[in-house]
């Protein structure tokens, strides 16, 4: 199939904008806890009512220091219930927000802040404001820096007491649904990062037909989603929405050491994740089975959720004996998994990156069923998600109602739709380039089924061509090496090479407990393991598991270890964890050429 679309299942307001839905919230559910945060270490309920005042409050400041409307204010902070109340009260004083992430350098501040022409800017620390101060003398439009842990809400709250309801009521409705509600600047694997416009319209497309095709997930005054991912990202973005839409409670959680601990206590109905971190709760898991001496048990468990799971999908479903197994572990096994993962959710909604048809099999096995979908910033999070009643695993799922995805001649993945966004804020050229024809050209590479669903099988960019003109997709293999407990990352190559070869980085949470069990000394650093003949084999198996998705041309024939991590402060991925390939491939190009010496 070459193109599928869906009919909208939600109409956007023409003159609407995003702060419509606080309001109709206090209208409508005035006591229904919409949100909810930490107070002296105690999770307490914020009510429709309540939110609205402080959004208003904070609004309220942000005019009386002077932002007009149509001004860009920038949020450099982790994930956190201010972040939430600062998005709401910026647009309620029609100005436009700007994430910033908290990691970035003084440089990539600086960028964002110029680029956009910030007339302020609220920071979480005073880490954060030190950064901004570093640069602040060349950000000639940037008015005002707020701290959070310094008491900006409280300050702001305080500067707009003699603002009145009239003016802030007037600001409120200055926007309407093709205002910019916020230019998010994507990560930037290669150059400068670009501002991506999301309209009002965008988001209510967006989140809208999310939430009436998801409708189960949604109930308010029943259903909650603890946000543990960036807000800075627009996937975190288009979830804050999507909780006020429904409306849902919202928390939120900024350090994920402590995610376990706060699952527990504030027990979500919703999950929303990246692969990466449902593979950790597996991994974990059956690190600490096999460490008790359970690991034969969890991993019949594991074999009985993914024949479970795909019996599902048959019109026979699962057999008696195959029920009467998988009761049996639910018991053992899957209860304490879905324990830990706050006993009371039932879905978790995953993007970033393929979750792998393997792991996605077992989640639904054990009661937890993870949805998979696709997006970029450009389409304002997920253009196409596996619907909770129509799931089909290894896939990213059909379209978002009302839109339209397209499978180019040569494979790319196009777009239509109220979702996207309308251009790249001060690069027209970009712009011309990414929307050519009406469509939004993703740079990804897919397919369609016979049924709508899309699967996601590389980027045109990342494409590789073997010395014997072989196309190899990337991803594929290197989603499937990934998901080891040892790997960190995993990252394939061989453009104008005879065949294909892999760089992997080791996980630094595991590989402690990998030495301990196969006797190795403790502390022993990777520079020294990286040769081990028992830890190679073990990566080989991660290797084979890999190959055994592609063909034989497009398998891995070597790999280096290396005694590095890709990580965001080594400079080797983005904030949003995507590698940067051409900076790897040319700081690591003497262990590429090891690769190939013999």
């Amino acid at each position: 199939m070459r193109e599928f679309s869906l009919p909208a299942l939600y109409e956007v307001p023409a003159d609407g904008n995003l702060t419509d839905l606080i309001r109709r919230n206090a209208a409508q559910h005035p006591d229904v806890a919409v949100l909810a945060h930490k107070v002296a270490g105690a999770w307490q309920d914020v009510t429709a009512t309540a939110f609205l005042a402080e959004v208003r409050a904070a609004a309220k400041g942000l005019i009386a220091a002077g932002v007009e409307p149509g001004d860009r204010v920038a949020v450099m902070s982790r994930t956190r219930y201010e972040w939430t109340l600062l998005d709401f009260a910026i647009w309620t004083a029609g100005a436009v927000s700007v994430p910033i992430y908290e990691t970035s350098s003084a440089e990539q501040v600086e960028w964002v802040l110029t680029d956009s022409g910030a007339v302020a800017c609220v920071v979480e620390h005073a880490s954060h404001e030190a950064v901004v101060e570093s640069v602040r003398e060349r950000l000639p439009y940037l008015k005002h820096v707020w701290q959070i842990e310094a008491g900006a809400i409280e300050t702001l709250t305080a500067t707009g007491s003699d603002v009145s309801d009239a003016q802030v009521g007037r600001r409120t409705t200055i926007a309407d649904a093709d205002s910019p509600a916020t230019i998010v600047y994507t990560s930037g694997t290669t150059g400068r990062p670009k501002g991506c416009v999301l309209t009002h319209r965008a988001f209510f497309a967006e989140c809208g037909n999310i939430v009436a095709r998801m409708t189960p997930l949604f109930e308010t005054g029943e259903s909650s989603l603890l946000l543990f991912l960036p807000l800075t990202h627009v996937f975190g973005r288009m979830v804050e929405l999507a909780c006020a839409m429904a409306p849902i409670k919202l928390g939120h959680v900024s350090d994920v050491q402590n995610l376990t601990d706060e699952l527990a206590v504030f027990r979500p109905t919703l999950l929303l994740g990246v692969p990466r971190v449902f593979e950790k709760v597996y991994n974990s898991a059956r690190a600490q089975a096999q460490a008790g001496g359970k690991g034969k048990i969890f991993d019949k468990a594991a074999d009985t959720a993914i024949e479970y799971s795909r019996a599902l999908g048959t019109k026979a479903g699962p057999s008696i004996p195959l029920k009467f197994r998988h009761k049996v572990f639910d018991r053992l096994v899957f209860s304490k998994l879905r324990a830990v993962l706050g006993g009371r959710a039932t879905h978790a909604i995953s993007g970033g990156a393929p979750l792998g048809e393997r792991l996605g099999h077992f989640y639904r096995g054990i009661g937890f069923t993870v949805l998979e979908g696709y997006g970029l910033t450009e389409s304002c999070a997920a253009t196409a998600f596996n619907p909770w009643d129509r799931t089909k695993i290894g896939t990213v799922g059909q379209p978002l109602p009302g839109s339209v995805v397209r499978i180019a001649d040569d494979g790319e993945v196009m777009l239509h739709g109220e979702h996207l966004f309308t251009g790249y804020w001060n690069n027209e050229e970009a712009t011309l380039t990414a929307l050519a024809d009406g469509w939004f050209h993703t740079g990804d590479i897919g397919t369609l089924d016979e049924d709508g669903y899309l699967t996601i099988t590389g980027r045109k960019k990342e494409i590789i061509v073997t010395a014997g003109g072989k196309n190899v997709a990337p991803a594929v293999i290197e989603d499937r090496i990934r998901a080891h407990a040892l790997v960190a990352e995993c990252m394939v190559v061989g453009d104008g090479r005879p065949f294909v070869g892999a760089l992997v980085t080791l996980d630094e949470e595991f590989l402690p407990r990998w030495a301990e069990q196969h006797g190795k000394p403790a502390g022993t650093p990777v520079a020294q393991l990286r040769d081990d003949p028992e830890l190679i084999a073990e990566i080989q198996e991660a290797i084979d598991y890999g190959n055994a998705a592609v063909s034989r041309a497009e398998a891995v024939k070597k790999f280096r270890i290396l005694a590095t991590q890709f990580t965001e402060e080594s400079g080797y991925v983005t904030p949003s964890l995507k590698l940067k390939r051409n900076v790897v491939a040319k700081d690591f190009a003497g262990e590429i050429e090891a690769l190939y010496a013999s």
